[in-house]
């Protein structure tokens, strides 16, 4: 029996750095340079699945990252936009076992998000627990949103 791992986003993923590739191609033409995010992107196999949460004081991104050391996450903003890699490694295959179905993705990843205009960019920070990273970005005062109190006459 064939073994064949089971990534029902990889189509979407790969149609979309297709059209990454199709576009890098254009910017070559006309002079504009690659950076090292959009190297890190097309080299990515899978994304970690990502929970986008706002209130009034601040955006909360909840990115799931199993069988990772936190150490092996990176994290940087520039330019608007935060960014997430790292390589999850794949166990070592058991000599006496058998394999029968393989799901979970290894691999490098990559995630970014661009991030509204009004942030506290100072002050980003990064909680990595149970495989679960938390990512909180507090919004500037001008972004939070301010009650008018209507008088009655």
């Amino acid at each position: 029996m064939t073994l064949i791992k089971f990534n029902p986003m990889r189509e979407l993923i790969e149609l979309e750095k297709e059209f990454n590739r199709m576009f890098s191609a254009l910017e070559n033409r006309f002079g504009i340079t690659r950076t090292k995010d959009n190297d890190e992107y097309e080299n990515a196999v899978w994304m970690p699945l990502t929970d986008i949460y706002e209130d009034k004081d601040k955006y909360t991104l909840k990115l799931d990252l199993p069988g990772i050391k936190k150490e092996d996450v990176k994290i940087s903003y520039a330019n608007g936009q935060l960014s997430i890699s790292g390589e999850r490694v794949q166990e070592q295959e058991h000599k006496d076992a058998k394999c029968h179905r393989i799901e979970r993705v290894f691999g490098k990843y990559y995630r970014s998000f661009n991030l509204p205009e009004h942030i506290k960019e100072n002050e980003i920070s990064a909680e990595f627990k149970d495989g679960q990273l938390t990512i909180v970005i507090p919004k500037a005062e001008e972004a939070k949103p301010k009650e008018i109190e209507i008088k009655v006459k």
